[in-house]
């Protein structure tokens, strides 16, 4: 059955539809030798290649995973310092799925699956995400209140969320959606400064594994996964 180039190079973990297109763009994927075009089809008979090496859609999907570092930089870019990519030093090519800041440690789930990333990013407004935080000093009395309504950055209102106080200096929060630094520009917002986060949930996921180490994703975590993404 043929495929579009995008799909093809996403079920052979080569990249995500979305940088496969990019790739196509900048000229260098060719399909039996000849320039592909966004939306160009292969079948099983064609010669795919990426830069000259030839890409084969027969690998096995990898699901993982990974409790990150501080420090540790969520970019496939093997060029930037203490990138994901490298620390972990998987067997085959792999990338994450969303982001965790620099500054953040937690769970990230890495895949060679480009299908599962754009269908769990499209879905990143629906899905829980859970987190604890630690801010610079005691929380007020009114603070998870606020916060839980939703709070202006970045040019929109946060959506409602769910925020329990852990200690004077500590919360757990779980939000439906991923702004950028949003836990960090929301605790801004009213005086506070966040001195670690960490995140412990995707979805139905929990983080279970020590810092640097990771695992693959049980059978039921994937099978629950799938029907979540009607995949």
């Amino acid at each position: 059955m043929d495929v579009r180039i995008n799909k093809y190079l996403s079920e052979a973990g080569y990249c995500s539809r979305r940088e496969a297109d990019r790739l196509i763009e900048r000229g260098i994927v060719e399909i039996n030798g000849q320039p592909a075009l966004i939306g160009s089809k292969v079948s099983e008979k064609d010669v795919v290649t990426v830069s000259g090496k030839r890409v084969k859609n027969n690998v096995e999907m990898v699901y993982l995973a990974f409790n990150k570092p501080l420090g540790i930089i969520s970019t496939t870019d093997q060029a930037i310092k203490d990138n994901i990519i490298d620390y972990m030093n998987y067997s085959k090519r792999i990338f994450h799925i969303g982001r965790l800041d620099r500054d953040s440690e937690g769970l990230i789930l890495m895949t060679n699956d480009g299908d599962i990333v754009n269908d769990i990013l499209r879905a990143e407004n629906n899905h829980e995400k859970e987190y604890i935080v630690h801010v610079d000093k005691k929380l007020s009395y009114d603070f998870c209140e606020k916060m839980e309504k939703g709070v202006p950055i970045l040019d929109t209102v946060t959506k409602p969320c769910i925020v329990e106080k852990i200690s004077e200096k500590s919360f757990k929060i779980i939000l439906t959606e991923g702004l950028n630094r949003q836990i960090r520009r929301m605790c801004e917002y009213f005086g506070y400064q966040v001195t670690h986060l960490k995140r412990i949930r995707i979805m139905h996921i929990k983080l279970d594994i020590p810092v640097g180490k990771y695992r693959s994703l049980t059978d039921q975590e994937k099978e629950k996964l799938f029907k979540l993404l009607q995949k």
